[in-house]
């Protein structure tokens, strides 16, 4: 066992009805798993939805309502070390559901790595992904070049959500190989030195 484990939040950003989005998270949370040098918690945008109305600039939610929904979240964002973001593809770009929750925080992503797997047709879910790396630049964040991309994701699993190519297995390892070296320098960073933002 990794003596001080990074914690990894994964953030599955689809809500959408009948999403293939919790078969991918799922498999990408066994790859996880079965890593000495990280903890996961998978933080489902459908289960822990976020207000759609944002108060003034500067100022907390008014509504107590608001402020509970945030607090099934913030926390475990900050407590985390690193992020896996699991986005599909929707008019080439990534979900509202995951802009929002993005934009709903600003320092929980300061100078902490940021991993992704995308899905979807054609595409592979990689323009989602190149979006995103823009939004988390300005947020402070490190992407990792290795990302995952599954094209026709339909038929990348199985029934028991095993993946079907043995290089998509290849593909997630590579990525959180990189995630844990960032993850580790940037923690290591952050206590030396807090961010400066």
């Amino acid at each position: 066992m990794h003596p001080h484990p990074l914690h990894v939040a994964v953030i599955q950003g689809s809500t959408r009805d009948g999403r293939l989005g919790p078969v991918v998270a799922n498999w990408l949370l066994a790859h996880a798993a079965a890593r000495t040098d990280m903890t996961v918690d998978l933080i489902d945008l459908a289960e822990t939805p976020l207000p759609a109305v944002f108060p003034q600039l500067g100022q907390a939610p008014a509504a107590a309502e608001d402020r509970s929904l945030l607090a099934a979240v913030s926390p475990r964002l900050a407590a985390a070390d690193a992020f896996v973001v699991v986005t599909p593809e929707y008019n080439h770009s990534y979900p509202a559901s995951l802009k929002n929750a993005i934009d709903w925080h600003n320092k929980e992503w300061h100078a902490k790595p940021v991993g992704f797997v995308a899905y979807g047709g054609f595409s592979a879910g990689l323009r989602a992904v190149e979006h995103l790396r823009g939004v988390f630049a300005e947020l402070h964040a490190v992407t990792i070049r290795e990302a995952v991309g599954l094209q026709g994701v339909w038929s990348r699993f199985d029934q028991e959500g095993r993946a079907t190519d043995p290089a998509t297995d290849v593909a997630a390892k590579a990525m959180l190989d990189q995630l844990a070296w960032w993850g580790e320098a940037l923690r290591d960073a952050r206590a030396k030195k807090p961010y400066a933002a």
